[in-house]
């Protein structure tokens, strides 16, 4: 069983994703004999499953960042009520 994955077996694993999408029979051991390198199917299903966990995490931590740049922009908005009431 083979678990460090080089540069050229990703970029071979990203290719084969796009020509084996999730709709195609047998998907895994297709993908895992176009890594080669030993992969088995269940290798090359375990690598994608971190991978989708990781941008997961990314797009968690994107919308955390998002949500604190409302909290700025929720900000103004009291600024702008503020001067709004000392208007009338």
């Amino acid at each position: 069983m083979s678990s460090s994955w080089t540069t050229k077996q990703n970029k071979l694993f990203e290719r084969a994703l796009a020509t084996y999408d999730r709709d195609t029979p047998d998907r895994w051991q297709n993908v895992a004999r176009a890594v080669g390198g030993g992969k088995t199917a269940d290798e090359v299903k375990r690598h994608y499953e971190e991978l989708l966990k990781d941008l997961h995490h990314i797009e968690s931590a994107g919308n955390h960042q998002g949500s604190s740049g409302s909290s700025s922009s929720w900000g103004n908005a009291n600024e702008d009520q503020r001067r709004y009431h000392n208007f009338q």
